[in-house]
């Protein structure tokens, strides 16, 4: 199994990443590998500007032809942007999940909890370890 990673990124064991940008901000959405497992996603639901989340809080969900996955957040934090361009083209997260695909920005409240997050070899590990545990 081939599965993309941005270099760029952070990642969860549940198949989120983020991307610091500027300052304490942060983008993020969920994994190659995670919309590979969905398949097909049909729909997207986005929390509100505004919204603040702890690490681990679900804060969004993704809907596939074969299933319907909560999103957790890596860090804790407040949403600031919403990618309104998944309302009508949820299959970006499919095609392009690290670019056209990303789902909310955050101001991190806590930017050291980056840390406890894996760095693209250890995901790219994790992932091996998944699929052979009977993923793809």
């Amino acid at each position: 199994m081939s599965i993309r990673i941005d270099k760029a990124c952070r990642y969860t064991k549940s198949h989120e990443w983020i991307r610091p940008m500027k300052s304490n901000t942060a983008r993020l959405g969920i994994t190659d590998y995670a919309q590979d497992q969905l398949s097909d996603i049909v729909y997207v639901e986005l929390p509100e500007i505004g919204d603040t989340f702890k690490k681990g809080d679900s804060f969004a969900v993704a809907e596939s032809v074969k299933a319907t996955s909560d999103c957790y957040m890596p860090v804790g934090g407040e949403i600031t942007a919403v990618n309104d361009d998944l309302a009508n083209a949820p299959q970006s997260v499919n095609g392009d999940p690290y670019v056209a695909g990303w789902f909310v920005e955050i101001s991190m409240s806590n930017p050291s909890e980056l840390n406890d997050l894996m760095g693209p070899e250890a995901y790219e590990s994790f992932c091996a370890e998944e699929s052979a545990k009977g993923g793809h």
